[in-house]
C-alpha cells in the first residue's frame, strides 16, 4: 500500500504549478515554431521529468501517446550519458524510432535542469519535423530509405552549438529553415521549463523534486491500481482486421488481461512485420496501449510516469507492432492507432458503459502535399483532418474528431499561407457516421486545389479504404474512407501520385462506428439527424 499524501491540497497547487509550466513552455512552442504541423496541428509534446527521468507533469495539449514514451526514452539517454556526464546548457536529440517516438520525423529533444549547482530535474520534447531527408516511396522496404537517422548525439554542450551536429542535419534535408527553426523553437520551450521549475523550488522551498516527485507518482499508479481493481480478473480478447498493404493486410491479435491492480496486454497472433511502413515499433505500441487505457480506467487524474506502472504490454518481436530494426516504419500509425479499438472491443463485455466504438480516425488519415510554387520556392504541407469518433452507450460519436491522437485538424487558410496550394472546400461527411442508438462521428470531405503551372507530389497514408471502424452492441459501421481526384480517378490510400497543374482532389475522411441496435434511436434524434443534415 502506498502511504497516504501528507498534504494533498498543498500537493495539487504544486503539481498545478508544474503542469502549468510544461503548458507555458508548449505556448512558446507554438509561438515560435516555424511548420504548421506544430503551430496548427499540435503534433508534439512537453514535459518536465525528475532526475531520474520520470515524468512528472506533461503539457495538457499536444500528443499524450508522446508524453507515456518520454520516461523510457530518458532512460535510454541516461544510459548513455550518465548523471555525472550533464553539463548545464547540455542538449541531447534523437530520433531513432526504437527509443522514441517510433518514426524519423520526429525529433525528440532532452535538457537537464540545474538548480544551485545541481542536476534536478530534466525537460523533454518531442515535435514532428516538417522534413527529415529520404525519399517517399511506398515500396520502402528499410528504415534508411525513409529519411536521416539521428542516434542520441549533443546538439548543445554547456550552451554551445555543435555545429557539425547542426551542419549535418541540414545538409540531409529539403527545408532546412524549417526544420532548424523548429528545433530552435523546442529549445525555446525547454528554457522555459528550466526557468518555471527553479522557480519553483525557490517558491516553495525545496532543494530538489525528489519528495515531489514520489509523491506525485505514488499518487497517479495509486488511482490506476484503484481502478484496475474494479474490474473482474479474466483474460479479454478481441482481434480486428485492416486494409494493411496489398498482399500483407493487417490482423490484430489483443489479449487483455486483468489480475487484481494490474493489467497485461499481448499481442501474440499478430500479423508479421512487412516491407512497408506500417511497422509500429514496441515503444509506440506501449504507448498507444498504455494511453487508451487510461483514459478508459482513470480520466480524472493528471497523467505522468506513476499513471503507466501498473500496465505492462508484450508483443512478438518481429511481428508489426514489435518489428526488427531496420524495418520501415514512417506510417506506424497505420497500425499503432488500431490498438485502441482492439482494446476496447476486448473490454466491451466488461465495460460496456465506458468503452466507443471504433473511430475513422483510428488511425489518422494523413496527407502530403509538396512541390515548388511558381516563383521556384520549395514547399511541403501535411494535412491533418480526422474523421469520426466512435458512439459511446450514451452519447454520439464526436464528428471530426481525432482519437486515439490529439492532433488538431490545424488551420487551411494557414497551409495557403504557407504553401500554393488553395481548400475549395471542408465539410462535415454527411451518411458517413455509423448508424445507431448512438450515431458514430462523421467524418469529414476537404477539396484541394493546385493552381499552380507544376504538378504537386500527393502522398497518401491511410487505412480503412476495405475495412470501416466497426460499431458496438448492435451499432453499425462508419463508412469507409476513399480519395477521388477531379477526374473521377479513385486513388489509393497508401500511394505517392502527382496532383495535375489546376486539378483537385477530395479527401473523405471515414466516420466512426454507431453503439446499439439503430431501431432503437429514439425519434426526436433521428429528426434532428435528418434537419442537421448528417445522414442521407
Amino acid at each position: 500500500m502506498n502511504a497516504p499524501v501528507p498534504d494533498p491540497v498543498g500537493l495539487e497547487v504544486r503539481w498545478d504549478r508544474l503542469a502549468a509550466a510544461t503548458d507555458e513552455a508548449a505556448s512558446t512552442m507554438l509561438r515560435t515554431a516555424f511548420s504548421t504541423i506544430i503551430r496548427e496541428s499540435n503534433d508534439y509534446t512537453v514535459v518536465l521529468m525528475d532526475r531520474q527521468g520520470r515524468t512528472m507533469a506533461e503539457s495538457r495539449a499536444g500528443i499524450p501517446g508522446f508524453a507515456a514514451l518520454m520516461s523510457s526514452l530518458t532512460a535510454v539517454i541516461l544510459d548513455r550519458f550518465p548523471h555525472e556526464e550533464w553539463q548545464d546548457g547540455d542538449c541531447v536529440i534523437t530520433n531513432d524510432p526504437w527509443i522514441a517516438t517510433g518514426h524519423l520525423p520526429d525529433i525528440a529533444m532532452i535538457t537537464p535542469v540545474f538548480h544551485r549547482g545541481a542536476l534536478v530535474a530534466f525537460a523533454g520534447t518531442a515535435a514532428h519535423s516538417p522534413d527529415i531527408g529520404g525519399s517517399p516511396s511506398m515500396g520502402a522496404t528499410d528504415l534508411m530509405s525513409e529519411g536521416l537517422l539521428i542516434p542520441p548525439v549533443r546538439l548543445y554542450r554547456a550552451g554551445r552549438l555543435e555545429q557539425g551536429v547542426k551542419d549535418l542535419l541540414l545538409a540531409n534535408v529539403r527545408l532546412a529553415d524549417d526544420l532548424w527553426g523548429d528545433l530552435e523553437a523546442q529549445a525555446a520551450a525547454h528554457a522555459v521549463c528550466g526557468r518555471r521549475a527553479r522557480e519553483f523550488l525557490d517558491d516553495f522551498g525545496e532543494a530538489d523534486f525528489e519528495e515531489f516527485a514520489a509523491q506525485v507518482h505514488a499518487m497517479t499508479d495509486a488511482a490506476m491500481r484503484a481502478a484496475i481493481r474494479e474490474l473482474p480478473d479474466g483474460v479479454y480478447r478481441a482481434g480486428l482486421d485492416a486494409d494493411g498493404v496489398e498482399g500483407h493486410p493487417t490482423r490484430i491479435e489483443c489479449a487483455v488481461t486483468v489480475r487484481g491492480d494490474r493489467i497485461e496486454i499481448d499481442y501474440t497472433g499478430t500479423s508479421g512485420q512487412v516491407p512497408f511502413s506500417t511497422n509500429s515499433t514496441l515503444n509506440y505500441t506501449r504507448a498507444y496501449s498504455m494511453y487508451p487505457l487510461k483514459i478508459l480506467l482513470d480520466p480524472a487524474t493528471r497523467t505522468n510516469w506513476g499513471s503507466y506502472r501498473a500496465i505492462s504490454v508484450t508483443a512478438p518481436e518481429g511481428s508489426i507492432v514489435n518489428p526488427r530494426f531496420p524495418a520501415p516504419v514512417v506510417a506506424r500509425h497505420l497500425t499503432g492507432h488500431l490498438l485502441s479499438c482492439a482494446i476496447y472491443q476486448a473490454l466491451a463485455p466488461v465495460l460496456p458503459d465506458r468503452v466507443i466504438a471504433d473511430s475513422g480516425g483510428a488511425p489518422a488519415l494523413r496527407v502530403r502535399f509538396a512541390g515548388v510554387d511558381d516563383a521556384g520556392r520549395p514547399f511541403a504541407q501535411m494535412l491533418f483532418a480526422n474523421g469520426g469518433m466512435g458512439a459511446s452507450k450514451e452519447k454520439d460519436g464526436l464528428s471530426a474528431t481525432a482519437f486515439p491522437t490529439n492532433s488538431g485538424s490545424g488551420s487551411v487558410e494557414a497551409m495557403e499561407v504557407a504553401s500554393p496550394l488553395r481548400f475549395a472546400r471542408k465539410e462535415l461527411r454527411a451518411g458517413s457516421g455509423g448508424r445507431g442508438r448512438r450515431r458514430g462521428g462523421l467524418g469529414q470531405e476537404i477539396e484541394v486545389h493546385n493552381p499552380t503551372s507544376r504538378p504537386v507530389q500527393l502522398v497518401l497514408l491511410g487505412d480503412r479504404e476495405r475495412h470501416p471502424a466497426l460499431g458496438l452492441a448492435g451499432g453499425e459501421p462508419g463508412a469507409t474512407a476513399q480519395v477521388v481526384l477531379d477526374n473521377g480517378k479513385r486513388v489509393p490510400l497508401k500511394s505517392i501520385s502527382q496532383l495535375a497543374p489546376g486539378a483537385s482532389v477530395v479527401i473523405s475522411f471515414p466516420g466512426g462506428g454507431g453503439y446499439g441496435a439503430p431501431e432503437d434511436r429514439e425519434p426526436e434524434l433521428v429528426l434532428a439527424d435528418e434537419i442537421g443534415g448528417y445522414v442521407r
